[in-house]
């Protein structure tokens, strides 16, 4: 049994927001001794674009988890401003909206390692404290930086890599057993052949692009991939089809996985967009918010892609998934895995049917293993 007395009695106050609704969004939870009030963590983070509800679970989440490492046995009363999330944790309210579904499930799974949970809804006044924490993190994303707090250190803006920061390493906060996403971005197609873009539209593999399938299926075939989730589009569908054939692992489609839809700049090159479009070009290589003409921002596909992690973390937790998806959001994994700013996705280079791996922790940060390797073509 790790830190604290058995049976020892904590309370969780969590809170969690987003200015625009969705919106820039962020979460702040604190842990306290029951009787003595004192305050014995705290977390917070900006988690990019999200609802208030998703920020609120996610609040909700991360106090859970600040809990459990104090005291896997604790009997926790969770406060919350929302009653949202007390009515559906405490099982009055059913769970309607889709994206809550996954993030619900994961607090239920946290709060069945603890001794129990409870769940009070309290007037915003007195949920205070988690309120200042989850609006530091917004006041960041406002100012489009990534913020996390973690007890025992202090704030961190990672809009530049923190330097000598070791209040958190990673190599030694996770003790747990990860579930990891092995990433498979898709064969060729004719567009990415020309360097055009190819979004929602379904472009089959080249003869070369099936080849490179088969490629990664083969260097797969050994890795105990227990499961695949793919993008619902044939390209993908395609690589995990050879990738199957080889491990046998069963296959899922998971429609957050699409590609960005590019909406008019679809089948271009870039050169054709600058010609056409050159303002908003300029506008969306800046701005993440920015979305092509009648097409789609990348702060709005990382939303889906975050609910088809949630997801995935659930359905298939401390397993090896193999996750066969697309350029867009294999950076935005990469960019959630390293707590790094969105700008970042603008400087990776993603080939065709390269692999990464990310192991995420229940109970310390991601850790990237692997980037765009292409070994096995």
């Amino acid at each position: 049994m790790s830190g604290g007395r058995p049976g020892r009695r904590l309370v969780v106050e969590a809170d969690g927001g987003s200015r625009g609704n969705p919106g820039p969004a962020g979460y702040g939870a604190l842990v306290r001794d029951a009787l003595t009030g004192e305050v014995l963590a705290e977390v917070a983070e900006s988690i990019g674009t999200a609802t208030n509800n998703v920020a609120e679970y996610r609040g909700l989440i991360a106090g859970l988890g600040a809990a459990a490492a104090l005291d896997p046995s604790a009997r926790v009363e969770v406060r919350m401003d929302s009653k949202l999330v007390v009515e559906q944790m405490s099982g009055r309210w059913k769970i309607k909206h889709p994206d809550m579904v996954p993030l619900a499930l994961r607090a239920r799974e946290t709060a069945a390692g603890l001794g129990s949970v409870s769940y009070t809804w309290i007037p915003r006044e007195r949920n205070a404290d988690a309120d200042r924490l989850a609006n530091e993190a917004m006041d960041a994303a406002a100012r489009g930086e990534h913020w996390t707090r973690e007890t025992g250190g202090t704030s961190r803006d990672t809009a530049a890599p923190p330097e000598e920061d070791d209040t958190a390493p990673a190599w030694s906060s996770a003790t747990t057993t990860p579930t990891t996403t092995l990433l498979l971005r898709h064969g060729e197609t004719a567009l990415s052949v020309d360097k055009r873009f190819a979004g929602t539209g379904d472009f089959p593999l080249t003869d070369n692009g099936a080849a490179q399938a088969r490629a990664a299926a083969r260097v797969l075939r050994d890795q105990g991939i227990d499961a695949i989730v793919t993008s619902p589009l044939s390209r993908c569908r395609d690589t995990a089809a050879a990738v199957a054939a080889e491990t046998g692992a069963p296959v899922r489609v998971e429609d957050g996985l699409r590609e960005t839809d590019f909406g008019d700049w679809e089948g271009l090159t870039f050169a054709e967009v600058g010609e056409r479009w050159p303002g908003e070009l300029k506008a969306w290589l800046a701005d993440p918010s920015a979305a092509p003409p009648g097409g789609e921002s990348f702060t709005a596909t990382a939303r889906r892609v975050r609910t088809a992690l949630d997801k995935l973390k659930v359905r298939h937790r401390h397993r090896k998934v193999l996750v066969v998806t697309h350029v867009t959001p294999i950076k935005l994994l990469v960019v959630a895995a390293l707590g790094a700013p969105m700008s970042a996705m603008y400087r990776m280079q993603l080939d065709v049917a390269s692999l990464s791996r990310i192991d995420w922790y229940d109970d310390g940060p991601a850790t990237l293993r692997a980037f765009n390797d292409v070994h096995h073509l």
